[in-house]
């Protein structure tokens, strides 16, 4: 089998194909011969080597990869889901940068038939990132009304989704023309491009009274302001710090990191509570352990495609020996929906 590796922090010379043996299962697993990886932003942190979990849980080198799908090749002697020949989906944290894969049963779902296999391997991880965020993280007051950046990628475009079933009021944030057309279709009652539009004038202009929800990965470049932005009892969703990164060149830049981080507002509990808001963060990576809340959100998440209430994110195929170009196209932020490899021949 094929499988990449990153043995030190870098650029996307760093992500080195390998041959190696097909692992052997354990009884409860299931051995999925992969068709598709779905690539996320946090793959580019792990190759930088700034993704927390990544240094907790792995160390160098590393395969990246939260998310796959494929056909299952070999079943344990435990399992009672799945048969060979099954198409499934899985996730797992990290190692899904590969061609053949050992995964529990209880990370493994169907392919619903509303989903391509290409769009069950971008699925899982930037689904139930805007699940947790909305369903299990937080209480949502009815018609709220919840501010999305970067609601094209694929985080975004999952919250858009979800708010539209939720009956919420979307307004969605793009950092370019072409991805307003996409958001619009996602759901977003309105949609704010900062690339020619001023973004807090007219935030203010669709909801002057703030926002119920605000949900932003940027980091220090709007932090502060969507705080600021949030209505009485309302609540700033941070999941990430994209704008602490570097968008080409496909290496860190430490002096930006550094003054980024220290341009990074703080917030005092006492304030806070006078102004009756509040800042939740979270970190998929680290709830792997909870196996029982990923199912159930998983669960609940086949359950909409099924009935149509939520569709699959578009996806952008890249060869497996392509990588590289996957990770610069990632990082570059002018992708819409998910990015995969593909794992066929």
């Amino acid at each position: 089998m094929k499988k990449i590796i990153i043995n030190k922090a870098g650029d996307c010379r760093q992500l080195i194909i390998i041959e190696e043996k097909i692992p052997q299962i354990q009884a409860t697993e299931v051995l999925i011969k992969v068709s598709f990886i779905g690539i996320n932003y946090a793959d580019v942190l792990v190759r930088w080597g700034v993704y927390s979990s990544a240094k907790e849980y792995v160390g160098w080198p590393i395969t990246p990869g939260f998310e796959l799908s494929g056909i299952i090749e070999q079943v344990g002697s435990q399992v009672t889901k799945y048969k060979v020949g099954d198409r499934v989906f899985g996730i797992t944290r990290f190692g899904a940068y590969t061609t053949h894969i050992a995964l529990d049963e209880e990370m493994v779902f169907r392919v619903p038939i509303e989903l391509s296999l290409e769009q069950a391997a971008a699925f899982p991880a930037v689904y139930l990132t805007a699940y947790h965020a909305l369903f299990q993280n937080i209480i949502i007051p009815a018609n709220a009304k919840i501010l999305i950046h970067s609601c094209a990628g694929g985080v975004g475009s999952a919250l858009l989704q979800l708010c539209r079933f939720m009956g919420h009021e979307s307004i969605g944030i793009v950092g370019s023309s072409h991805k307003v057309e996409v958001a619009k279709k996602l759901g977003a009652n309105y949609v704010i491009d900062k690339s020619t539009q001023s973004l807090w004038r007219e935030a203010e202009r669709i909801s002057p009274n703030g926002f119920d929800v605000i949900l932003d990965a940027n980091g220090a470049s709007t932090l502060k302001d969507s705080y600021d932005h949030l209505a009485p009892s309302g609540k700033l969703l941070c999941y990430g710090f994209h704008s602490m990164l570097p968008k080409q060149g496909g290496k860190l830049n430490y002096f930006q990191l550094v003054w980024t981080y220290l341009k990074t507002p703080s917030f005092n509990p006492l304030n806070m509570t006078e102004q009756n808001k509040s800042l939740i963060t979270f970190n998929l990576s680290y709830l792997f352990d909870k196996k029982e809340m990923i199912r159930q959100g998983m669960v609940h998440l086949i359950e909409l495609i099924d009935s149509k209430k939520i569709s699959g994110p578009s996806v952008t195929i890249f060869p497996f020996e392509e990588v590289g170009e996957a990770h610069r196209a990632i990082e570059s932020g002018q992708t819409t929906g998910k990015i995969v490899l593909s794992c066929l021949e």
